[in-house]
């Protein structure tokens, strides 16, 4: 990876009429600002259907798009919406996303455009179902739920369908026929636009940076219809799921309740379910996340029902069993591992064994001269600087609510004082440092405190809502990255 920079900045969170970020002229807007200011990187969160809490690493797809990004403008241009349509769908800009209106009225747009799907696009639909083998799997569960009220598949009613029997299957494929070319035209048009989106940055000469989220759901169509990849009883419920420890995002640990891998299984099989799930990962994306990497080395595993993640022990991971067969059989792709939280030497050795850069947090870093993440302990380039994750607060925020020794600490550091002086000199410290890329939040750019966070971990409500404003990634403030950024030769 050259020495370059890239801003953080979740899909949901650009501006728009309809009421949360899309793939169409907000997109675009965003990445002629990267270009503008010098920047390589354009880091999203995960961009699939999210289920519970609207968080983007609870979705019930691994491999499918959210209906949500779907630009409402670019299907009127493909003849499937009226300016009426349009006119509907729209909402007052807020700061924040109003996920139940957003819903409520891309449900009802993308069943308008549907009803108009013929000729030449509904050829290209069943084309793109052919040739994305998940979809057939994805599709019917969105069905299935759909005709169970939304319940999660393991409270469906029909034990047959429960447990993937083929006869009750093919019965319901036949039956739900007009529902899976549904969500087979909205996978369509997802991918279609990501495409077209991702070939306009590139063309930039800008990159895209994914998350690949280390667990998926149990309610998901990847457990529904591949149970034998994961720690299941013969009901499709977990003994035991994920989650941390405490940690320094939470005193009680996070328990995710994400069911286990049987990992013992996968390996058997080759981690066939893994390089289907990297390979669908690269085609959305130049560069991808690893999220919660430790799991490879060591993991959390809780069990069911506990009430909190202290109940935890720690079980061995795939290892290099599992990175050697995702370098080995996609060499071209560029991995990032978020070794984030707990690590002991393993965690770092397993790392540096696959050959994969790691993370280092600034907001994380003055706690005293020997924190490592701190840029005069860079022994490496090859490692990501961050001045803050979608975990973090703001700059700003972080400065709030540091303690008085760390805040010290940083201005020292820094060699500078004051709350707004602070935020700026993180981002310099980043940019000066002799990590291969430094990413910043945008919140940091535009000098927002913690009115800006994307996430709270542990918190479950009031998450993965923050809209940046219209107009302020202006000109103005893309030449002042700009300069920052050529400054320190990452242009």
């Amino acid at each position: 990876m050259e020495r370059s920079a890239g801003i953080l900045l979740p899909v949901f969170s650009l501006p728009g009429a309809y009421g949360i970020g899309t793939l169409g002229r907000e997109a675009r807007a965003f990445i002629d600002f990267l270009h503008t200011a010098g920047q390589r990187w354009w880091q999203v969160l995960p961009v699939g259907p999210t289920g519970a809490g609207d968080s983007p690493y609870t979705s019930v797809s691994t491999f499918a798009g959210n209906p949500l990004f779907i630009d409402p403008e670019d299907l009127a241009d493909r003849g499937l919406l009226t300016k009426e349509d349009l006119a509907a769908a729209k909402l007052p800009w807020a700061a924040a996303v109003d996920y139940g209106a957003v819903y409520a009225r891309r449900e009802t747009l993308l069943r308008r455009a549907f009803s108009r799907l013929s000729g030449a696009e509904a050829q290209k639909v069943r084309n793109f179902a052919v040739q994305r083998p998940w979809l057939r799997e994805y599709a019917l569960y969105r069905a299935l739920k759909a005709r169970f009220h939304e319940a999660a598949w393991t409270d469906w009613p029909d034990r047959a369908l429960r447990d993937h029997e083929a006869a009750a299957v093919e019965a319901a494929r036949r039956e739900l026929a007009e529902e899976i070319a549904y969500h087979e035209a909205v996978q369509f048009w997802f991918f279609s636009q990501w495409e077209a989106m991702k070939q306009y940055a590139n063309g930039l000469g800008v990159k895209i940076i994914g998350d690949l989220p280390i667990y998926v759901s149990l309610d998901s169509a990847d457990v529904w219809s591949e149970r034998k990849e994961f720690l299941l009883d013969g009901d499709g419920l977990p003994a035991r799921v994920a989650g941390v420890p405490p940690d320094y995002f939470s005193e009680e640990g996070q328990l995710w309740g994400n069911p286990l891998y049987d990992w013992a299984a996968m390996k058997a099989d080759g981690f066939g379910w893994w390089i289907r799930r990297v390979e669908g990962a690269s085609h959305l994306y130049d560069a991808i996340r690893i999220d919660h990497f430790r799991a490879f080395e060591s993991y959390w595993s809780v069990p069911a029902g506990a009430e909190s993640a202290k109940e935890g022990r720690w079980e061995k991971g795939p290892g290099m069993d599992l990175l050697g067969v995702l370098t080995g059989w996609f060499p071209n792709i560029t991995y990032i591992a978020e070794d984030l939280g707990l690590l002991t030497p393993e965690v770092h050795q397993l790392r540096e064994r696959a050959g994969l850069p790691g993370m280092k947090v600034l907001e994380f870093a003055f706690s005293g001269p020997d924190n490592a993440y701190l840029p005069h302990h860079y022994t490496s380039p090859v490692c990501i600087c961050y001045a803050g994750t979608h975990d973090n607060d703001t700059a700003l925020g972080w400065y709030d609510h540091a303690g008085a020794a760390e805040r010290d600490y940083a201005e020292r550091y820094l060699a500078v004082s004051g709350r707004e002086n602070v935020g700026r000199a993180l981002l310099r410290c980043g940019m000066a440092s002799t990590a291969a890329l430094f990413v910043a939040q945008m919140q940091d750019y535009l000098g927002l405190g913690s009115e800006g966070r994307i996430n709270v971990p542990g918190v479950a409500e009031g998450n993965w809502r923050w809209r940046m404003a219209p107009g302020a990634a202006a000109d103005e403030l893309a030449a002042e990255i700009r300069a920052l950024t050529g400054t320190y030769s990452r242009c």
